[in-house]
């Protein structure tokens, strides 16, 4: 089993950054893919960014050059960094881990005011 816990979330300015971490506990270190979705109200859940444990990484179209997706060396940790943030990039973002099965965080509120 593999339990993921969001941190880092909050209300920023437009242009502001803000960093997310997700630590992983239980069999994290055995996950094969981990990265970030996010979810607006009645919207379905979107991709925002994913790494493989080979350090590939893949980004939306609508965050690419803005957010940056790493891992950390224990590869139990993975981290968002949020930077010249938008409005539209407010939503609820949950960590997202792959290790056999799919494995979500709880989730963790982002409010960028314009």
């Amino acid at each position: 089993q593999v339990q993921l816990v969001e941190s880092g979330g909050g209300l920023v300015q437009a242009g502001g950054s803000l960093r997310l971490s997700c630590a992983a506990s239980g069999r994290g270190f055995s996950l094969n893919v981990v990265g970030w979705y996010r979810q607006t109200p009645g919207e379905q859940r979107e991709l925002v960014a994913l790494i493989t444990n080979g350090g590939m990484t893949t980004y939306a179209d609508s965050v690419k050059g803005r957010f940056t997706i790493s891992r950390g060396n224990a590869k139990n940790t993975v981290y968002l960094q949020m930077n010249s943030l938008k409005p539209e990039d407010t939503a609820v973002y949950y960590c997202y881990g792959r290790y056999l099965s799919a494995y979500w965080g709880q989730g963790t509120q982002v409010t960028v005011s314009s």
